[in-house]
């Protein structure tokens, strides 16, 4: 072989050799690449320029419901008005108490059970005032005090009779109310719509009871109903002891007339124990006066109620009509007429209806009746 065709050969030898060295990977590359990548934390979040942002879920159904007809103010006056008895005057040494009447329906029991040494004045009710406009009926319950505790149950409701008859149609109640703005937080609207409320004698307790579950049918709950506008609630901003109820009078009916009474109480207020004289019986339920022989209150304690004032028409007559007083005129005794007229009527919680001193309204055909000035109507079988 010449020295030409040898240098030819040991060129291309070489030329092959730089080719491999270049295409081959060298070991540590190798390991570079098999090693663990670094992991992000968990805590932190790695967005991209394009990323898509998280899909919003739609509000709940409380929160979306929207309202077109609110109460503004109540109208000047009323329509209707009844005093109740204040038990803030009562005390451990005069336990007197006026206008506890369990048999007859007429509660006046702002005390703890037992003992009754606890006065809740944010369970007394002191006055009640029913006005209405063109869309609204309102209750005005005034109260001898409201508690500041956001921990303890206060129910406040208004019972509507619009056939006069003693039995209660629809209750309007409102839970815990604080704001002095209108709102619907709290707010339960119920019917009675198979009539049973009041048992077998309406507003008086029945021994020998059918089965009853009040009112039963919820109609309306805190906005959520066929008219989320239904009915509302708020403390008067005029007085801080006031509670302010509105609803619709369309939701009732439009009635030209009813009986309205107006409420107080603690977790014993339930639509389903309606009527508590019917739900309880007078050993269960005890009593608040002392000469009473179920003294002092049971199972029936922290509730107050008032009397029925009537709306739109006039007569007495009415089971649990308030009582309204005529001028006592020369050779004429002092009495009640039992009636609260259309336009600002007034009574009291206490007592019966009607007659004049030593005389009681008459009870239902088969009942007994305590001497004046109980007046308790009670069955005696």
């Amino acid at each position: 072989m010449n020295s030409t065709n040898l240098k030819t050969c040991l060129l291309a030898i070489c030329f092959i050799l730089i080719i491999q060295a270049c295409s081959a990977a060298p070991a540590t590359e190798v390991l570079q690449i098999t090693e663990p990548v670094t992991e992000v934390p968990a805590t932190q979040v790695v967005k991209s320029a394009t990323e898509i942002p998280p899909t919003v879920m739609p509000a709940s159904p409380t929160a979306s419901i929207q309202h077109a007809v609110i109460p503004v103010n109540l109208p000047q006056g009323g329509v209707s008005q009844a005093a109740d008895f204040d038990s803030s005057k009562v005390s451990l040494a005069q336990p007197v108490i006026g206008g506890d009447r369990f048999t007859n329906g007429q509660l006046e029991r702002p005390f703890n059970a037992n003992t009754m040494d606890i006065y809740f004045p944010s369970l007394d009710i002191v006055n009640a005032l029913v006005s209405q406009d063109d869309v609204w009926v309102y209750g005005g319950i005034q109260l001898a005090g409201r508690e500041t505790d956001p921990t303890v149950t206060r129910k406040y409701a208004l019972e509507v009779d619009l056939d006069h008859d003693g039995r209660g149609d629809w209750l309007i109640m409102a839970s815990n109310p604080s704001s002095t703005t209108w709102t619907v937080d709290g707010v339960q609207v119920y019917q009675d719509a198979n009539g049973d409320v009041g048992n077998v004698t309406a507003m008086y307790m029945d021994t020998n009871t059918t089965s009853e579950d009040g009112f039963e049918t919820l109609m309306f709950d805190q906005g959520t109903g066929e008219d989320p506008d239904t009915a509302w609630v708020r403390t008067s901003p005029k007085d801080p002891n006031t509670v302010e109820i509105a609803v619709k009078r369309a939701v009732l009916g439009e009635p030209k007339s009813y009986l309205i009474g107006m409420w107080a109480g603690s977790s014993l207020l339930d639509p389903a124990l309606f009527d508590l004289n019917d739900s309880f019986t007078y050993e269960q339920a005890g009593a608040a006066e002392p000469s009473y022989a179920y003294y002092p209150i049971k199972e029936v304690a922290e509730v107050d109620n008032t009397c029925r004032m009537a709306v739109g028409f006039q007569t007495g007559k009415e089971i649990g009509l308030c009582k309204t007083f005529v001028p006592v005129m020369s050779g004429q005794h002092p009495g009640g007429s039992g009636g609260s007229g259309g336009s600002g009527g007034g009574g009291s919680g206490g007592g019966g209806e009607g007659g004049g001193p030593g005389i009681c309204p008459p009870c239902p055909a088969g009942y007994s009746q305590n001497p004046y000035p109980d007046c308790t109507c009670y069955d005696p079988t």
